[in-house]
C-alpha cells in the first residue's frame, strides 16, 4: 500500500493555500481511492476545483511548480480539463480536475429533480460530490451542494436509468448482446472490447439503481458493488472476471450458433 496517501497533508495545504487564494475558485475537495475505501498501490490524489471562471493555465503552471512537481502534463481536455503531476515531495501522483460550479449544479438537478438516465454512468457525478471530502469552500457553496446530494436516490431516477439501460444489454435487436454477437461471428476483436465495454457501463448503471445507489464510475467498480450493494447477482465476481478473461476467445461465453 503506498503510505505515501495517508501523509499528504502538506500537499493539501499547499493546493489550499495556492487556489484557495484566486477569488474565482468556489471550493477545493478531495475525492479518490481514500474516500471510497479501495486504497492501493495505484492509488492517486483527485482534487476537484471548483470555480466561477476558468483559471488561466499560466496562473495554475506557476502554482503548480510552485507547490513542487514532477511530470507535469498541463490542461489536458479529453475527459474534463485537468493538470496531472507527480509531487516532488511524497511521489504522489495527483490529477486536478475544474469543475464550472453552474455546470455541477446543473449535473446534480438532472439527476436528483429531473430524474434523467444517460447509456451508462448516469449518477457517477453525483456519487463524486457525495462522497468528496471538502478542503476549502466560500460561502457554504460546496456545503450546500453536497447537502441537496444526500436527498434519498428518487423512485423516478431509477425507473428512468432501469427505462434507458436495461433494454440494451439484451431485449432489443440494437442490444450491446446482439452486436457482440455479430462482433464475434465477424472476428472483430476491437468492436467485441468496445460492446463489452459499453455493455458493463449499462448493466452497472442498472445495478446501482436498483440498489438505490449513486454509480461510482469505471474504477474499482465490481469491488465497490460486491462491497456496498445488498442485491447482487449471484457469483457476479465469477461471471464478469470469465466474461471479461474470454474476450478473446468469446464464443466460449456467447453462444453463437
Amino acid at each position: 500500500m503506498n503510505q505515501g496517501l495517508y501523509m499528504s497533508k502538506d500537499l493539501m495545504q499547499s493546493i489550499i493555500q495556492h487556489f484557495g487564494a484566486l477569488s474565482n475558485v468556489q471550493a477545493i475537495a478531495l475525492a479518490d481511492s481514500q474516500t471510497t475505501g479501495f486504497v492501493d498501490d495505484h492509488s492517486d490524489l483527485d482534487f476537484y476545483i471548483y470555480t466561477t471562471e476558468p483559471i488561466p493555465v499560466n496562473h495554475r503552471i506557476n502554482m503548480i511548480k510552485e507547490i513542487g512537481a514532477s511530470k507535469v502534463e498541463f490542461d489536458l481536455q479529453f475527459w474534463d480539463l485537468n493538470d496531472a503531476w507527480i509531487d516532488s515531495d511524497s511521489g504522489i501522483e495527483v490529477d486536478m480536475i475544474y469543475w464550472d460550479i453552474a455546470w455541477i449544479e446543473t449535473q446534480i438537478e438532472r439527476v436528483l429533480i429531473r430524474h434523467q438516465a444517460s447509456v451508462g454512468y448516469s449518477t457517477c457525478f453525483w456519487h463524486t460530490v457525495l462522497i468528496s471530502k471538502l478542503l476549502f469552500e466560500r460561502e457554504n457553496w460546496f456545503t450546500n451542494l453536497q447537502s441537496k446530494c444526500l436527498h434519498p436516490y428518487p423512485e423516478g431516477l431509477r425507473d428512468a436509468i432501469l427505462a434507458k439501460n436495461h433494454p440494451i444489454l439484451r431485449n432489443v435487436s440494437q442490444s450491446y448482446y446482439e452486436q457482440i454477437k455479430n462482433a464475434i461471428e465477424r472476428n472483430d476483436l476491437i468492436s467485441i472490447n468496445h460492446r463489452l465495454s459499453a455493455l458493463f457501463a449499462s448493466y452497472f448503471d442498472v445495478l446501482f439503481a436498483l440498489n438505490f445507489m449513486p454509480n461510482p464510475g469505471e474504477k474499482r467498480v465490481l469491488d465497490y458493488a460486491l462491497k456496498a450493494c445488498s442485491k447482487v447477482p449471484e457469483n457476479l465476481r465469477i461471471q464478469v472476471e470469465e466474461v471479461l478473461g474470454s474476450a478473446t476467445w468469446p464464443k466460449k461465453v456467447f453462444s453463437v450458433k
